[in-house]
């Protein structure tokens, strides 16, 4: 597994680890050995994509994705995140409907807690009933600094 950091992305430094084959992970913050430059093709298109989903001009990630762990139910709702459109945003009760389990709410949440590729796996488009922005591993201003990029982008979108 390989880190690369990003020092200049809206959200604070961010990393991102990939194995050759795809992304496996993705950490708010620097990562100890850590390169500044990609090393490989796959850790170089993740760069870049990052780079301009954070600038806005990318809207889907085509980075394949390598999910190393996480159980049966975990990896659903993964799968589901991926599914959730550019600026929209579900309720944990939506998803356990979606991977099959109304009641499982709360686990969602503990899935989305153990996201191994956050922004590229897009748990933060993932909010309470109600609206509420509750729960994220990269702390809630930056999942609201997330949400507003998307909102601000597919509003130009729809306007344009």
């Amino acid at each position: 597994m390989r880190w690369t950091v990003l020092d200049d992305s809206p959200i604070g430094t961010f990393s991102v680890a990939t194995d050759g084959d795809g992304v496996c992970g993705a950490h708010f913050g620097p990562v100890a050995g850590a390169a500044e430059v990609p090393g490989d093709e796959v850790s170089r298109r993740a760069v870049a994509e990052l780079r301009a989903y954070f600038t806005g001009e990318l809207t889907e990630f085509g980075v394949p994705i390598n999910v190393p762990r996480g159980s049966e139910f975990e990896r659903a709702v993964w799968r589901e995140m991926t599914r959730i459109p550019y600026g929209e945003t579900l309720t944990y009760g939506e998803v356990a409907r979606r991977v099959g389990d109304p009641g499982a709410a709360r686990a969602v949440g503990v899935a989305c807690n153990r996201n191994p590729i956050p922004v590229v796996v897009p748990c933060h488009r993932i909010i309470g009933a109600g609206g509420k922005l509750v729960g994220f591993g990269g702390g809630l201003d930056r999942k609201v600094k997330l949400l507003e990029l998307e909102a601000g982008v597919a509003l130009r979108q729809a306007w344009s």
